[in-house]
């Protein structure tokens, strides 16, 4: 697994595990040094550039661990001579392993239904002359992330799993502008967008709440500050819990930093438009542009195509979510990771 050294101080360690990291942000809302960065999180998930959600910005780390305490998934670690400081006031220590008991049939819903992948059935006919299947069921912890779905499909209710959270979640219908970077970042498979038929009206995006564990990715990268999560609580007993849900609860998750640029081709782009009209930024500046209506409109916030070619009009104000990258026809716009200040 590739490791990310953050911070070294003596024989101590801040270390990031990345393929643990769920993009959440949790960890910037209670770094007493403000040291930690979240950022780019849609692009990144999406593929569509190659970084860490995750970067450290200062060298004020004074390597209190707060932040590997409250990480969900275990993504930081302290080291103190290379071994991970782990006990009960460690939100990811203290969270029950998510356990599979002996009434399980091995039918297969829960690996199915994973959004991580992090369970294996093997099945096998009885060899007792029985017609019966026998099998074993295996939770790979190291990537789960409590969301519930096994548990909730299991049909002998053999899967206990306990949340790390509790939470609000809000969304702004009028400011979201369903690119689904949310539905595309959530580690749970919480959200989604409802098919619809013609006439009918329904929510932009939708949430199952049963899956959701308030981690506030979806927040973190909405490009348009659509999203609102707030956590209620901590679920796990563990120690130091009032100190740690003073920090974190009733509070929305952290805005993220731009983290990257755009960059564009001009002698590859085909002056299409499709890129000034999906990208959310644009589109929640007015509604006709959403539409499609690209020339009804001289103004736009972010990109417009001027002279035959797309024009980055304000990098700052870039979501980083990389619609107007995944929809060109002719990849002459893309993402490239940018010096955190």
């Amino acid at each position: 697994m590739k490791e990310v050294v953050f911070s070294t101080k003596d024989n101590k360690q801040l270390v990031r595990l990345p393929e643990k990291c769920i993009g959440c942000g949790t960890c910037v809302m209670i770094c007493p040094k403000q040291c930690l960065v979240i950022g780019s999180v849609g692009a990144v998930s999406r593929g569509l550039i190659d970084k860490d959600y995750l970067e450290i910005s200062s060298e004020e780390c004074i390597l209190c661990g707060m932040c590997t305490k409250v990480c969900p998934t275990g993504a930081l670690e302290v080291r103190i001579d290379g071994v991970p400081l782990k006990d009960e006031s460690y939100l990811s220590s203290a969270i029950k392993p998510t356990t599979v008991n002996d009434f399980c049939v091995h039918c297969g819903l829960c690996e199915q239904v994973c959004p991580q992948d992090c369970i294996e059935v093997k099945q096998w006919v009885a060899k007792d002359g029985s017609l019966r299947i026998e099998g074993e069921t295996k939770i790979i912890q190291e990537c789960c992330v409590h969301c519930g779905w096994c548990e909730a499909v299991c049909p002998v209710d053999a899967i206990t799993v306990e949340k790390p959270f509790d939470g609000e979640w809000i969304i702004d219908e009028g400011a979201c502008q369903t690119c689904r970077t949310c539905v595309d970042v959530c580690p749970c498979g919480a959200l989604y967008n409802t098919e619809w038929d013609l006439g009918e009206r329904v929510e932009k995006v939708t949430q199952r709440s049963d899956a959701c564990i308030y981690c506030g990715a979806c927040a973190v990268s909405c490009p348009v500050n659509a999203i609102t999560v707030k956590k209620k609580s901590i679920v796990p007993e563990m120690k130091k819990k009032e100190l740690f849900e003073k920090k974190l609860v009733g509070i929305p998750s952290p805005r993220p930093t731009l983290t990257t640029k755009l960059v564009t081709d001009e002698n590859a782009c085909l002056a299409c438009g499709n890129c000034v009209i999906v990208c959310p930024v644009n589109a929640l500046s007015d509604s006709e542009l959403a539409s499609g209506h690209l020339n009804n409109l001289d103004k736009k916030p972010l990109l417009e195509v001027r002279n035959g070619s797309v024009r980055v009009i304000n990098q700052e104000i870039c979501g980083a979510d990389g619609a107007c990258a995944l929809i060109c026809p002719v990849n002459a716009i893309w993402l490239e990771t940018k010096k955190v200040e």
